[in-house]
């Protein structure tokens, strides 16, 4: 399990993909301690960069990201994690993916409907 973590400042990013479907659900950053936990629990663990500390997907909404298999590439810098997504979206905007926007003409438009409210799922957290 030796990633390279000093490459991007102690950090990895890791996609976090649908394991059946394929979609990129969210890229998030893994240290060190973040990918131990996400193996040992079988739970995608990420690291906050604005606020510090690890937080595990889910810990606020319940829509946990259940680890199907891990890899990495040929530098070992950047992980690809195959997920079963508990719950009916990823991103904390309320839609299944963080990639609900596509660039149409200049614009970024929307370009699915949200499939859950997220002032309800996060009502008094910060995501």
């Amino acid at each position: 399990m030796n990633l390279d973590f000093q490459k991007e400042g102690g950090l990895v990013p890791a996609v976090i993909q649908d394991h059946v479907s394929r979609r990129v659900l969210m890229v998030g950053f893994m240290n060190e301690e973040a990918f131990r936990h996400t193996v040992e629990t079988g739970f995608a663990t990420f690291y906050s960069r604005s606020r510090k500390k690890l937080w595990m997907k889910g810990e606020s909404s319940g829509h946990r990201l259940a680890v199907k298999s891990i890899s990495t590439d040929c530098d070992q810098d950047c992980l690809l994690i195959q997920v079963e997504a508990h719950g009916p979206g990823v991103c904390h905007e309320g839609y299944q993916s963080c990639f609900f926007r596509t660039l149409q003409d200049g614009e970024w438009v929307v370009s699915e409907p949200r499939t859950y409210d997220p002032h309800a799922v996060y009502q008094g957290s910060n995501k």
